[in-house]
């Protein structure tokens, strides 16, 4: 990708990350917009909304770095690993999903019920089995286990700082950001990069009609 499209990317994941971080906002604490509209408090509503979405603009930031890193990680599995790469990703993708349910439910020392655990990392795993169909079908199929170790090991760890909050609503905001960011993220990725190509093929066009016209 071009610069151009570099910062592109970036903006548009910022804000849909301000966007989503708002959303679910309402949903995981209605009762403290409620509480700010019977009175009305603008100040109060105002200073929530800012919030919700500084905080979504955060994890869109997190969401942008751990894309990246995967960027990296996949060049470097490729070049250390070869045809062994994709092996050792569902290895990892099987790691992380057990870590959802193991540590977590030690971490609750068995207050909470590990039912709930397998029911967070199968939504995880489905959700994530979904984009990366999606993606190979958009591209190739090889690009379906990169996709889903992106959605499911790279989401996991950004998500690690939610995970060590206290109570859930972060955790739930974060993840819901994480997952809108990275998905738009995989896809945006060879749709600019295809625009990039069909615009450097349309500039040599133009290069060449001009040196054809000179003579």
């Amino acid at each position: 990708m071009g610069s151009r499209n570099v910062v592109h990317l970036f903006f548009k994941t910022l804000g849909l990350g301000g966007l989503i971080g708002l959303i679910v906002s309402f949903f995981i604490n209605p009762s403290i917009y409620s509480a700010n509209l019977s009175p009305f408090n603008l100040m109060e509503l105002l200073g929530l909304v800012l919030f919700y979405i500084g905080f979504g603009f955060l994890s869109a930031v997190v969401s942008q770095t751990g894309f990246f890193a995967y960027l990296f990680i996949h060049r470097f599995g490729l070049n250390i690993f070869r045809t062994f790469w994709p092996t050792v990703q569902v290895i990892l993708i099987a790691f992380v999903l057990f870590d959802l349910i193991y540590f977590p439910y030690n971490a609750y020392n068995g207050t909470v019920s590990i039912l709930w655990f397998i029911l967070m990392a199968a939504a995880l795993f489905g959700y994530g089995w979904i984009v990366a169909k999606k993606k190979a079908k958009e591209t190739n199929q090889t690009a379906f286990i990169p996709a889903l170790f992106l959605m499911i090991v790279i989401t996991t760890v950004e998500w690690v700082p939610g995970l060590q909050s206290e109570g859930t609503d972060y955790a739930t905001l974060m993840i819901f950001t994480l997952l809108a960011c990275n998905t738009y993220q995989l896809f945006a990725l060879h749709r600019l990069s295809k625009d990039n190509k069909s615009n450097g093929k349309q500039d040599e066009r133009k290069t060449i009609a001009n040196k054809t016209n000179k003579k």
